[in-house]
């Protein structure tokens, strides 16, 4: 024994990396659980910024913090304001279009669905042009402009969601398949304000937009909020979406048939038609301003504490709304309480490991995601640490509730060197990656490591769910399949512990754990892509 005593003593001595290194915490099923059946649970009422939901949410988020010992992350406090406008939009009457070939009266809810971004009481369209615009899409880069040469005042833009390159089978047309940020119907929204517009309805086709038509009555009707303190008098006034069977009897009574407008759409060179057709609708608005809060905790490191991980996941939902089989509460389990849960978990071990990080670790709970990324998008303006100091983003979005997979798909994939510090984790827990299996969804332009990745922080945004351990590809399709259709923005995403497989969430936080950890405690600067759009703004000391 003492001779054996006295060579594990030499080969330290001659290998110091043979030292035994403090095992790694692993991530606690109960604790994710335990989180996310308090966050979905009715009494939190659907997480809505600005309401009694968000008061408790964010109490519960700051009392969890506090428990675990995690600093402050905006000096003494847990909280960043995010100021928010609201406007509760109703519909007030048909949206009646006159065409050539008749009129049509489509009816709020099931046919359209149209609000306004303006601090304005009553809106309407009265007798406005419409026009096809194609996809809606200005871009310098790409040489194309959908609004070439249409003076676009007192008219209203009919336009497809996606992009030219959707079903084009190129993928260098437009990304092919691959969304761009331009076909994400947010940006079609700036576009059109610039051209001075009276407004924009985009055509809902479900494999184009990603969601069904569902989606965009719970998402888009109630109370939408927006980032206060923005003029947008000068803005389109009334913008929406028309469904799809609508849009082709427009299309046909004005004489014109969609599928061949498509085509036509897709070409470069594309030209505005006019419809011949003339909408009116009228809205009546109630708008308010209110503080939303951002959730900020962090542990601060030992040697390059200015140095930081920032993990993220939105807090909010959708609050109360449609009701449907009986239940008005969207509680929004998988969307996003469970990313939420997962993060709140992931800190717990940070905070549990006894040796502290070299680079500081901050975890943000944002606001207002399903608004549009403002609470992100409002931390990445008013940043409480520096994005040139930010080493990685790792953002967490609807964690795999589907059991243990094989697969670990990243979205966006190609962008950064976070793809191969991923590949790496993934690959000790017997992973390989996927590239995002449905890029015509636009995931990644849908959450919040996007406001990030335009600062020029590199991200990570990724999760198991296309091959299924030991149930394999199809189940774990269907399982997604099934979620998109029924419970995506509706009132069935609930908690639901006997139908799930938290070894899927346990699988994806430990991986997310494992990288950020290991980039802590690394002199490592993941790097954009050369052919990608982001970059950093300035240049880092390595």
């Amino acid at each position: 024994m003492k001779y054996l005593f006295l060579t594990c003593v030499v080969v330290i001595l001659i290998f110091p990396s043979c030292k035994q290194e403090e095992s790694l915490p692993e991530i606690s099923q109960e604790t994710i659980a335990r989180h996310m059946a308090v966050l979905a649970s009715d009494d939190f009422q659907g997480r809505m910024p600005c309401s009694p939901g968000e008061v408790k949410t964010v109490d519960y988020l700051v009392e969890e913090m506090e428990k675990m010992n995690l600093n402050p992350g905006n000096g003494d406090s847990y909280l960043q304001d995010v100021p928010l406008l609201e406007i509760d939009t109703e519909m007030t009457s048909d949206m009646v279009i006159n065409t050539k070939g008749g009129v049509m009266n489509l009816k709020p809810g099931e046919d359209f669905v149209v609000n306004t971004e303006r601090a304005e009481d009553d809106l309407s369209w009265e007798d406005t042009e419409l026009v096809f615009c194609g996809f809606g899409i200005v871009s310098e880069k790409d040489n194309w402009n959908d609004y070439a040469d249409m003076d676009m005042t007192g008219k209203t833009a009919v336009v497809l969601v996606n992009d030219p390159g959707f079903g084009s089978e190129d993928a260098d047309f437009f990304k092919g398949n691959t969304m761009t940020y331009g076909g994400r119907w947010s940006t079609k929204y700036d576009f059109v304000d610039d051209t001075g517009a009276d407004g924009i309805l985009i055509i809902h086709e479900a494999s184009m937009a990603g969601y069904p038509w569902f989606v965009i009555q719970s998402s888009w009707t109630g109370p939408q909020q927006g980032l206060a303190g923005i003029d947008r008098s000068q803005d389109a006034r009334i913008k929406g979406w028309i469904h799809l069977e609508a849009a082709k009897e427009l299309f046909e009574k004005s004489g014109q048939d969609l599928s061949s407008m498509i085509k036509e759409a897709r070409k470069p060179g594309f030209q505005p038609v006019p419809l011949d057709a003339t909408a009116s609708v009228s809205i009546e608005s109630s708008y308010s301003t209110c503080i939303s809060k951002n959730v900020i905790g962090i542990v601060e490191g030992k040697k390059n504490p200015e140095e930081y991980i920032l993990y993220t996941a939105h807090w909010d939902h959708i609050g109360i709304g449609t009701p449907v089989d009986g239940d008005s509460i969207y509680n929004g389990a998988l969307d996003n309480a469970s990313g939420t849960s997962t993060v709140l978990a992931i800190a717990e071990m940070h905070a549990n490991v006894k040796t502290p990080p070299d680079r500081s670790v901050i975890f943000l709970f944002v606001t207002a995601e399903e608004q549009g990324l403002l609470g992100s998008e409002y931390y990445a303006q008013y940043p409480l640490f520096p994005h040139d100091q930010t080493v990685a983003n790792l953002n967490m979005d609807g964690v795999n509730p589907a059991g243990i997979m094989n697969d670990l798909t990243i979205i966006g994939m190609g962008h950064s060197d976070m793809d191969d510090v991923a590949a790496e984790e993934a690959g000790d827990q017997n992973r390989y990656v996927l590239n995002e299996q449905e890029p015509e969804k636009g995931y990644f332009f849908r959450s919040d490591q996007f406001s990030f990745a335009k600062k020029g922080v590199p991200v990570l945004f990724a999760s198991g769910g296309y091959d299924h351990r030991k149930k394999g590809k199809e189940y774990a399709k269907q399982f997604l399949d099934d979620y998109t259709a029924s419970r995506y923005h509706a009132p069935a995403d609930n908690y639901d512990p006997e139908n799930w497989e938290f070894g899927g969430m346990v699988q994806d936080g430990q991986l997310y754990f494992n990288v950020g950890l290991r980039l802590a405690n690394s002199e490592e600067w993941p790097k954009w892509k050369p052919d990608s759009e982001f970059s950093r703004p300035v240049k880092l000391k390595n």
